[in-house]
């Protein structure tokens, strides 16, 4: 006789299935404070508006009675030393080169599943995000290239060329259901696409004289990450260990030691160890252990509990489990950190006028939009690609003036460009392109988009 599935009458009878199952945890006090703030953080716009209110924090300060505090607290050198060895940098460094690192480990982690789940996966969906990008790039950076040629700050062509994803999600957040699904995609796709060009960008144009014996480090760093995959290491300690040296190795070779974190993401596993069914009757079998009262008579409980936390672990993969960790200590803090400390800068009528806020200003707002229409079209038109159903032109432009938004990684190039803490007129362009192209954008988006009441009556 055949053993009783959990869709049939016997199983439910012996084991009654409750449609409203809840997680059995007592109430905390603490859960009463808890619980307001993670419906918070899981609105979607959540994160673009807290990297909001710290970016306007960092320009308040920076311009407040407390600036030269403010400023010089980021100056504040911070290290560890063991023996001869002495690391010490400003923390200003520290959050740049260091926790950016996990910021770009989780750009990495989400070019690896568009790449193998997402949009990026089939070639011809991929087209038009991938030419957007690119026309979303190239045409920026040729704008600030030929306003600033054979100019000393020419170096920062590369600063109005990425948009950030957070913004972009934020504000789409706050149209809701008006919408279209497709249009998400795209755009999502396309600053997926943003953050490759602009690791590439990192790599080959912002990369000072190369120390070919920390390179070589780095990469056995790299390879022992990859060994640990082959042979089936599952624990995380040994990976972190491993990723340290190759991170330390790449600070020291030359190369941006953030790189790291994204080769690394796109080295991490996207798919799961154990099967789902084989899970299932795992835990059919595990729970006869806590019928009556064997559960308090049973031996080595600690153990049977951190097997079952390891093997719930593996039922999802290392990419998806790492994701989900990672990028709310991405959008909710390290972001927001990096925003109050490289977003102060002194608001001057002079800044405005200066030719490098003028062709970052440019860039964002003409080039972005202006790039990703004109490869858009010529995508289209050679027979590439078609845009998707929902999106028409006009949706396609407004939604183009949103990528103009290019604040966090612009900021990080910046400081790449013009040393740890940046030019103020570029950081000035960054501020007066990025709200520009964000009020454009929105404004369009509102007027392109069919109404609510349309919305209810198609439905």
């Amino acid at each position: 006789m055949s053993s009783p599935t959990t869709s049939d009458p016997r199983y439910q009878q012996i084991h009654p299935v409750h449609r409203d199952v809840t997680v059995p945890l007592p109430e905390q006090p603490i859960d009463r404070f808890v619980r307001p703030l993670a419906r918070f953080l899981h609105v979607e716009a959540a994160s673009g508006v807290l990297l909001m209110l710290c970016t306007a924090f960092a320009i308040i300060m920076a311009n407040s009675a407390w600036s030269d505090s403010y400023l010089s607290f980021w100056k504040t050198e911070v290290g560890v030393s063991f023996g001869s060895l002495n690391f010490q940098h400003s923390l200003r460094h520290i959050i740049n080169d260091g926790l950016m690192a996990i910021f770009f480990f989780v750009i990495g982690l989400e070019v690896k599943r568009e790449l193998v789940h997402g949009a990026l996966a089939d070639l011809r969906r991929a087209t038009l995000p991938i030419a957007a990008a690119i026309g979303g790039m190239v045409v920026p950076a040729g704008i600030y290239l030929s306003l600033q040629y054979d100019q000393p700050a020419a170096r920062g062509w590369g600063i109005p060329m990425a948009t950030d994803i957070a913004f972009v999600v934020g504000f789409l957040a706050l149209l809701g259901s008006r919408v279209p699904n497709n249009l998400r995609v795209l755009l999502l796709s396309l600053a997926i696409v943003d953050d490759i060009g602009a690791i590439i960008v990192i790599a080959i144009g912002y990369t000072q004289e190369l120390d070919g014996r920390f390179l070589m480090l780095a990469a056995i760093g790299i390879g022992i990450v990859h060994l640990f995959s082959r042979i089936g290491v599952r624990r995380f300690p040994p990976y972190i260990f491993a990723g340290l040296i190759a991170w330390l190795a790449f600070h020291e070779s030359g190369v941006h030691a953030t790189l790291t974190g994204v080769i690394l993401g796109l080295m991490t596993p996207a798919k799961a160890t154990i099967v789902p069914d084989h899970f299932r009757q795992y835990l059919l079998k595990t729970g006869e252990a806590f019928r009556g009262d064997g559960w308090n008579s049973k031996n080595h409980r600690a153990r049977k509990v951190r097997e079952v936390q390891r093997l719930t672990r593996e039922t999802v993969s290392p990419l998806e489990y790492l994701e989900t960790t990672l990028h709310p200590w991405s959008s909710y803090f390290i972001v927001p950190v990096f925003a109050m400390a490289n977003a102060g800068v002194v608001m001057q009528l002079t800044n405005i006028e200066d030719p490098v806020a003028i062709a970052v200003t440019l860039g964002l707002v003409v080039g972005k939009p202006l790039g990703v229409l004109l490869f858009c079209l010529l995508a289209v038109k050679l027979g590439w690609a078609k845009l998707p159903a929902g999106v028409n032109w006009g949706i396609l432009i407004a939604g183009s003036f949103l990528t103009g938004i290019g604040f966090t990684m612009a900021l990080f190039i910046d400081g790449l460009a013009f040393g740890e803490a940046g030019l103020d007129t570029a950081k000035t362009g960054i501020m007066v392109g990025s709200a520009i192209s964000a009020v454009l954008g929105m404004t369009l988006l509102m007027w392109t988009l069919p109404k609510r009441k349309t919305l209810h009556a198609r439905a």
